[in-house]
């Protein structure tokens, strides 16, 4: 007896139809792996009311909790030499989808104390994390040093290293076409309307270099705009 496979072509295609779209809705629905990389003010953001915190809270507002993996990979006291050492395990072996890179302050700060990172060794050493990140497929996202003191007329004693290291970081990102998180220029203007006193510390800072709950909500909010457009 002849059999009619054709018979089976309406079932078939339905069922075919439907596992198709299921995996397209998988597909679009897996969330986007992102890794904050960076020293003390990275590490402690995971924390209630740190950067990472906030941003998944202001996910969830948006209903957008799904859509994103937020993970730490920050150390204190890393410079950027730190960050290339275990650029492998903490970040290329977890195939992340965007990779924000939040480091410089010690490499500047240290520096009172000649354990510091000088200008070429620190833009040698970024453009590698930047190039072993890119060439995985992962976006990466650059983040400018914030402060060390907070007085508003540049009376700081790193705050010519601080706008130095900052160019360079946003040298790199038009170089390598990375998006760029300009943190020193909001957290300077943030200052030099709200520190009325010439303060060098309380308004973002708890004691000059990491953030109070203010500082971390001006990085959060600088950080979602960019990552909602990934």
């Amino acid at each position: 007896m002849k059999t009619n496979y054709l018979s089976n072509t309406p079932l078939i295609l339905p069922v075919v139809f439907l596992l198709i779209l299921l995996m397209a809705f998988s597909a679009k629905t897996k969330p986007k792996k992102v890794i904050f990389f960076g020293d003390s003010i990275t590490e402690v953001a995971v924390r209630e009311g740190g950067y990472i915190d906030q941003l998944n809270k202001m996910f969830l507002q948006k209903g957008l909790q799904d859509h994103f993996d937020l993970i730490g990979a920050g150390i204190s006291g890393n410079k950027v030499y730190d960050l290339y050492l275990r650029l492998e395990e903490d970040v290329i072996s977890k195939k992340p989808d965007v990779v924000v890179i939040y480091v410089g302050i010690n490499d500047v700060w240290h520096k009172a104390w000649g354990t510091g990172t000088d200008e070429a060794k620190f833009e040698k050493f970024y453009k590698v994390l930047i190039e072993k990140i890119k060439a995985q497929g992962a976006e990466v996202i650059l983040c400018t040093p914030t402060l060390i003191g907070e007085k508003n007329d540049f009376s700081n004693p790193q705050d010519g290293d601080l706008n130095q290291y900052a160019l360079i970081v946003r040298q790199l990102a038009m170089e390598y076409n990375c998006s760029l998180c300009d943190l020193r220029n909001i957290f300077l203007a943030y200052n030099l309307e709200h520190n009325h006193n010439n303060s060098e510390l309380g308004i973002l800072t708890t004691d000059r270099v990491h953030l109070n709950e203010k500082g971390n909500q001006l990085v959060a909010s600088a950080l979602i705009e960019l990552l909602m457009i990934k």
